[in-house]
């Protein structure tokens, strides 16, 4: 075969080639990967901005904490969650961003809770004696946020997400649980919980991030005390107390982890907040006798 024969081969070998390329990839541009729609919101719009800025500004409002690099985090989050199943997060995808935004927890600050989300953030706001999760610096940049990543391509899903429970390692659920992992490991001294006492069934559900991952992630060497506080609400009633059944298996549920336990009902000082807030409710019209 001549040179010039050959080359021609050559040529129209490759022509063949490409073009059988070039008509796979038109096929494959019509055929969609159907999106799945989940029961929960999609990921929260301008996501990436809400974080930094709020990187940035927590470490204006607490210089202690040092220099954080917000660029590291958003960057660490979008490697958890890119091109995976949003309902196949674990906690170990969320390790690294754990570890770029590590904080040291005061000793007898540490404030859990369950149930009671909004009186325990007014009380922190109110008092900043103590601090719950959503105060730390991991807490603070995703508090209130919403996100997933799509299990092809890279980039966030903005159409929708797993709900809380919709799947066991779906990307909130195990980001919140890696996040209060972290606070209880860090915990020191006196650890106190408040926890609702007008609320139905059991005071702490055993699904809960308190019993399923606060407590047994605390260190005993470390943990002084868990101190319950158990708070009724102002108009509700008094359906547990530090006596109740549901109260004393929590306590026994506690002492299992070799941790010491003591409970206060009605922690007098988030009762003062709520009748500055309820001055009128006869429970905060008591004349104290000497």
């Amino acid at each position: 075969m001549s040179r010039r024969l050959w080359t021609r081969s050559i040529l129209v070998l490759a022509v063949i080639i490409m073009t059988s390329c070039l008509a796979d990839a038109e096929a494959g541009s019509f055929i969609k990967v159907p999106k799945k729609k989940y029961k929960g919101p999609g990921t929260t719009a301008n996501l990436k901005s809400i974080i930094i800025g709020r990187c940035y500004h927590y470490m204006s409002l607490y210089p202690a904490i040092g220099m954080k690099d917000c660029s590291r985090i958003w960057q660490e989050l979008t490697e958890a969650v890119f091109r995976k199943d949003p309902c196949n997060i674990t906690e170990e995808d969320y390790k690294k961003l754990g570890e770029v935004a590590a904080q040291t927890i005061p000793c007898d600050k540490s404030l859990l809770w369950s149930r009671t989300n909004q009186l325990v953030h007014r009380y922190t706001k109110a008092t900043e004696d103590f601090m719950t999760l959503e105060d730390t610096f991991l807490g603070f940049l995703f508090n209130g946020l919403t996100w997933c990543g799509k299990p092809v391509t890279p980039g966030m899903n903005y159409n929708s997400c797993p709900a809380w429970n919709e799947c066991s390692n779906n990307s909130l659920l195990s980001f919140w649980k890696i996040a209060s992992a972290m606070f209880a490991q860090t915990s020191c001294g006196i650890v106190n919980v408040m926890l609702n006492g007008s609320a139905d069934g059991a005071i702490a559900r055993k699904e809960s991030i308190l019993r399923t991952v606060e407590i047994p992630r605390m260190n005993p060497d470390k943990v002084s005390e868990v101190r319950l506080w158990v708070i009724d609400d102002i108009h509700g009633q008094d359906k547990n107390s530090c006596n109740s059944e549901s109260l004393l298996e929590l306590q026994q549920y506690i002492e299992e982890h070799n941790l010491n336990y003591s409970c206060i009902d009605n922690y007098k000082p988030v009762q003062a907040l709520q009748c500055v807030e309820n001055p009128d409710h006869h429970a905060c019209n008591q004349c104290s006798r000497p």
